[in-house]
């Protein structure tokens, strides 16, 4: 699954936002926006006016969202459920 971080320099949601996103192991591309000014406009097109802004295959958002990225961690963690299953098949 591929996570992108759209960010910009010296900004302190977005070193929060990789930050959390290392913590709870989920792998993700940065792109520098500073350096990407086709890619900004894009994403002000498109309604965005806060870095950072996350995209993942079924969600995006802008700004430092803790919640949604625990949320995003909790679906890419197989359940204890299905882990039992499988342990008890072996």
């Amino acid at each position: 699954m591929t996570v992108t971080v759209f960010t910009k320099p010296q900004c302190q949601q977005c070193e929060a936002t990789k930050r959390r996103l290392n913590e709870r192991g989920i792998t993700f591309e940065t792109v520098d926006l500073s350096e990407n000014p086709e890619t900004l406009a894009q994403l002000v097109h498109a309604g965005y006016r806060q870095a950072p802004v996350v995209i993942t295959p079924d969600a995006s958002w802008s700004g430092y969202r803790p919640d949604l990225i625990d949320e995003l961690a909790e679906a890419l963690t197989p359940s204890r459920t299905s882990l039992a299953a499988v342990g008890n098949q072996a």
